[in-house]
C-alpha cells in the first residue's frame, strides 16, 4: 500500500495535462516538513491530495502551502483511504485516475464511510464527462478539469470550505442523563471525563440523544448515521456500533442514559 509517500525537496515547473503555473505566480519547490503524528500545522486547514503524479503532485503542494494550508498526500485509493480515516482533513482533492482503482470507487467508500462529511473536489481530463456526472451525483461537492490553474484549485478549495462551513449546524450542549455532549467540539463526557469514542460512535450516541425515548429502526439509523441503507450497508453495522457504545460506556461508569433493544423494532435510549 502506497500512502503518505515522501515528496521530492525540490524540481522545475513543468508543463503537463494537470495544474498549470500561473504566468504571474511562479513558486519555490520548497515544503515544510509535517510533524510526525501527521497533526495540522496551526490552525491551517488540510488538504489531502490524492494524485499520482509526482510532478503534479509537488507542484500543488507547494502552491497550496504558500497559500496557509497544511498538506497531505498520497498516491492510490487504498493509501487515500486509509490516510481520511487516520489523520484529521478537512478537504480532499481526489483524482479520479488513479494506479490501484477508480477515485470513483475511494469517493463511494467515503461517503459511506467513518468520514462522510469531509468535502470533496474531483479532478478529471477534459474527455471525462460522465466521470464528473457520477462523481458529483455520489457526492462531490465539486470538481476541476485538467489542465487546471493553481489559482483556481486554491478559489474552490477556499469556496468549498466557506459552504461547509456555513452549512455546519450551531454548535449546542446536550445533556442527558450522566452525558454532557457537545456537538461543537464532538465530544462526550461522563462526570466531566471525556468518552474515548470513534467519530461513527459519537454520531450514533448523539443522533439517539437528540430525542431520548424514541424508537429507531436500524434502517433509520443507517439512513440518519450512516447516510446510507440496507442496500449498501449490512444492518448489523448499527448492532456492532451499539455494542462497542454500550461496552465504552459501561467502562466509563454511566448507568443512564441506557441504549435499550426493542425487539423487532430497533434501538431508543433511555435516560
Amino acid at each position: 500500500m502506497a500512502s503518505l509517500n515522501p515528496l521530492p525537496s525540490s524540481g522545475n515547473v513543468r508543463s503537463w495535462s494537470g495544474c498549470r503555473p500561473d504566468s504571474q505566480h511562479r513558486i519555490n519547490m520548497v515544503f515544510s516538513t509535517p510533524d510526525a503524528g501527521g497533526a495540522q500545522v496551526g490552525s491551517r486547514p488540510v488538504i489531502m491530495l490524492i494524485e499520482d503524479d509526482p510532478d503534479l503532485l509537488a507542484m500543488c503542494r507547494a502552491y497550496l502551502e504558500r497559500a496557509a494550508f497544511s498538506v497531505r498526500h498520497a498516491t492510490d485509493t487504498r493509501g487515500g483511504l486509509s490516510a481520511i480515516e487516520r489523520d484529521r482533513v478537512d478537504l480532499v482533492v481526489l483524482d479520479l485516475g488513479l494506479p490501484d482503482g477508480n477515485g470513483l470507487d475511494l469517493l463511494r467508500s467515503l461517503r459511506h464511510g467513518e468520514r462522510s462529511q469531509i468535502p470533496v473536489i474531483i479532478v478529471t481530463g477534459r474527455g471525462e464527462e460522465a466521470d464528473r456526472v457520477v462523481g458529483l451525483e455520489l457526492g462531490a461537492d465539486d470538481y476541476l478539469v485538467k489542465p487546471y490553474s493553481q489559482r483556481e484549485l486554491v478559489a474552490r478549495i477556499r469556496a468549498v470550505l466557506r459552504r461547509a462551513a456555513a452549512e455546519a449546524p450551531a454548535a449546542t450542549v446536550i445533556h442527558v442523563g450522566g452525558l454532557m455532549i457537545d456537538t461543537g467540539a464532538h465530544v462526550i463526557r461522563a462526570s466531566g471525563e471525556p468518552i474515548s469514542l470513534t467519530p461513527r460512535e459519537y454520531m450514533l450516541l448523539e443522533f439517539l440523544a437528540t430525542t431520548p425515548g424514541r424508537v429507531y429502526s436500524r434502517d433509520q439509523l443507517l439512513a440518519h448515521v450512516w447516510d446510507s441503507s440496507g442496500d449498501w450497508q449490512a444492518r448489523a453495522t448499527v448492532d456492532e456500533h451499539v455494542y462497542r457504545l454500550r461496552r465504552k460506556l459501561n467502562a466509563a461508569g454511566v448507568s443512564s442514559p441506557r441504549i435499550i433493544t426493542v425487539r423487532g423494532f430497533g434501538y431508543r435510549l433511555d435516560a
